[in-house]
């Protein structure tokens, strides 16, 4: 058996520390340090911080910088959905000479909105000769990289369609405010317009699929609008009233001139009937895939990450996406 891979969690929030629980069932990876910057944390033992049933003696710090100078082969990074948010954390990240696996949305495939971050991220993975990949269930997997791997079996492709519908109500609390659960329509579309409530990446995962498949896309259109909830909904955590929002509604849609190519559709709101993850492809052959009960975003996000981190470590040095990276199951052993 090989030596186990080095890991260092960045970011001990909700997600993670599930990620810490299940590498801890990878004999094959070693955690060797944490970081999160709220003070509550720092100083604490990591497996105390994420719920590990044990002590691992590491303790969580609240700065990265003596974190990364100890060493270690990749980092895992789950702390916000903006790049510009975390870019000085990835560059300390990529400077200490150390792999990252983030799950950034918009890192998932950045370069169409973020051209010139994105060029900079590459060239200092390239110069200290370590990958950079952003990935998670969506963006990164269920509504991108699912449809790139059906159309493996295509002749030709001519346009995709990909549909997610998500029960909120069975994930954690701060998915439930992220869709807006609880607001009135007028606080939703005030939040949408202030840039603050959306699912992040849908634009992400139209370019990926695009440049993919070779589609020539010249516009990429998004909307975004409540799901409002015919009668009453409660969950774990809030209850939401008939008339008020339980969800977002959200769509992509990528043009060449006046013709669609490529079509996303997200559904994520409390109350969902039934949850579905559906890719259509049209072309040689036609194929219609449907997961019924739909791919679980919080277990499927940590299972993504902590499996793609054997191939991020072995990966080509620069800026990658879920695109060029094998995605398989890890079953631990290095």
């Amino acid at each position: 058996m090989k030596e186990p891979i080095r890991v260092i969690q960045y970011g001990v929030g909700p997600i993670g520390a599930a990620m810490v629980r299940l590498m801890l069932e990878k004999p094959g990876l070693e955690i060797v340090g944490a970081v999160d910057v709220d003070p509550a944390k720092a100083g604490k033992d990591l497996g105390e911080v994420a719920r590990a049933g044990r002590k691992l003696g590491v303790a969580v710090s609240a700065a990265a910088a003596p974190v990364l100078k100890a060493g270690g082969d990749i980092v895992v990074h789950t702390t916000s959905s903006y790049l510009v948010d975390v870019q000085e954390q990835l560059l300390e990240c990529l400077d200490a000479g150390i792999n990252v696996v983030s799950t950034t949305e918009e890192l998932s495939y950045p370069f169409r909105k973020h051209p010139e971050l994105s060029r900079l991220l590459d060239s200092r993975a390239r110069e200290r000769k370590v990958a950079l990949l952003g990935t998670g269930v969506n963006p990164g997997f269920a509504m991108d990289k699912l449809a790139l791997t059906l159309a493996t079996v295509c002749h030709k492709v001519e346009a995709v369609e990909v549909r997610r519908v998500v029960n909120a109500s069975k994930r954690r609390l701060p998915l439930q405010k992220k869709v807006g659960a609880g607001l009135t329509v007028e606080e939703f579309r005030a939040q949408v317009a202030a840039g603050i409530l959306k699912h992040h990446g849908l634009p992400e995962s139209a370019a990926m699929i695009a440049d993919g498949l070779g589609l020539a896309v010249d516009r990429i259109e998004e909307t975004i609008d409540p799901m409002v909830a015919e009668e009453k909904v409660v969950t774990e955590f809030l209850e939401v009233a008939a008339g008020r929002v339980a969800g977002v509604h959200q769509i992509a849609r990528a043009f060449a001139g006046p013709k669609q190519l490529i079509f996303l559709e997200l559904k994520m709101y409390v109350g969902a009937k039934e949850s579905i993850d559906a890719v259509t492809i049209h072309g040689l052959p036609e194929l219609n895939l449907a997961v019924n009960g739909g791919i679980h975003g919080d277990l499927a996000t940590v299972a993504v990450t902590v499996n793609c981190i054997p191939e991020v470590v072995q990966a080509r040095p620069g800026l990658r996406t879920s695109r060029d990276i094998p995605m398989c199951f890890f079953p631990g052993t290095t």
